[in-house]
């Protein structure tokens, strides 16, 4: 059996492979992602479904419950609207067309055997991402991809309406699929019309909460190794992920060869943070300006490394004021000490009268 890669490493390199990671403010998108295992050895379920309106969860759903959860607050109290009502009537639909289309790549690839008995030789897991993108300037984008066993399989081109195969074993179903010029136009206008209506939709129930920009907050440390010293660049609970960050050096960019690869992670209160991390030479690295550009800031950030007060200095200024308090304190008893010794020589001099 070939390796399978994690479901939800799986799902993440598909988004970033269809989805553009950095769309205009104006740009939103909506993406389903379906998974399933046909045994639930893998601790997979059979079908499970996730929904995403701008990167954020809004809806999850499940073959064992056969029922649509809402994820979002703004989606929480419209579960009894004919939106989510045509929204659970869909995910349904897809469940089962997700099943037949794993029984058929399993068939065509020899992975299945007596149907009816329900017997495999062994394990096997589909991916689908789904879903459509509508930019600035109104245009729209469909996407639609398998992916099976944890390797890309097949994408629909809603163009030509064909299946492009990615492996040699996706022939058989590209073929068969083709076939049926039906089904092919109705992928078209699913990506082309629904969606993206489905898509206004959404945003108009999450007007407010999706418009929002939170600003983010940003950081720069630097990390030493025996052998390296890192700056890392930390933009922390900011909201739409679309997110610029780079590195200056001399307040002039670096080529992108120099710089570690962003690291892009959703927080759970659905804001993002994003790292991007440097090496640079000991000594230089106030030399170095992490440049951050966000929808939600009036102008950039320039951050750069600030060195803290060295552990020694630290000890040393203690010690220092230690000093001086001591050195006030013995001085106090010093004159306290002096006035006494001035006060016994007096009374030294004071001889009592005899008593007659």
């Amino acid at each position: 059996m070939r390796p399978r890669a994690q479901p939800a490493l799986l799902l993440l390199l598909f988004v970033r492979a269809v989805v553009p990671q950095a769309r205009p403010p104006r740009s939103h998108s909506l993406l389903y992602l379906f998974m399933g295992a046909s045994q639930p050895d893998l601790g997979l379920p059979l079908f499970e479904a996730l929904g995403y309106l701008d990167d954020q969860l809004f809806v999850s759903y499940d073959h064992e419950s056969r029922r649509a959860e809402p994820r979002a607050p703004w989606l929480q109290g419209g579960t009894s609207s004919q939106l989510w009502l045509q929204l659970s009537q869909s995910l349904k639909g897809w469940d089962h067309m997700f099943t037949v289309d794993f029984w058929t790549i399993m068939d065509n690839h020899n992975h299945s055997q007596v149907k009816s008995l329900g017997v495999f030789p062994g394990s096997h897991t589909l991916q689908v991402i789904l879903g459509c993108e509508v930019r600035e300037d109104n245009s729209t984008r469909g996407f639609w991809k398998y992916g099976y066993d944890g390797q890309d399989h097949l994408e629909f081109c809603p163009e030509t309406l064909d299946w492009k195969a990615a492996e040699p074993g996706a022939q058989a179903t590209k073929l068969e699929w083709e076939v049926h010029k039906i089904r092919a136009k109705q992928n078209k206008v699913y990506l082309e019309r629904d969606c993206p209506e489905q898509l206004q939709q959404l945003l108009e129930v999450g007007r407010g909460t999706l418009d929002q920009q939170v600003a983010p907050s940003v950081t720069v440390t630097r990390h030493m190794s025996s052998a390296t010293t890192t700056l890392r660049c930390r933009a922390l609970h900011f909201y739409p992920p679309n997110i610029t960050m780079q590195w200056l050096k001399d307040r002039q960019p670096l080529e992108a060869k120099d710089v570690e690869l962003r690291t892009m992670l959703p927080n759970g209160d659905g804001t993002y943070q994003a790292r991007v991390a440097l090496t640079v030479p000991y000594g230089e690295e106030q030399r170095f300006t992490c440049w951050v550009e966000h929808p939600g800031l009036d102008q950039p950030i320039a951050a750069t490394w600030e060195p803290s007060l060295s552990s020694s200095l630290v000890i040393g200024i203690a010690s220092g004021i230690t000093v001086c308090v001591l050195t006030i304190f013995f001085g106090i008893l010093y004159q306290i000490f002096k006035k006494r010794q001035a006060s016994r020589g007096a009374l030294g001099d004071y001889v009592l009268a005899e008593c007659q």
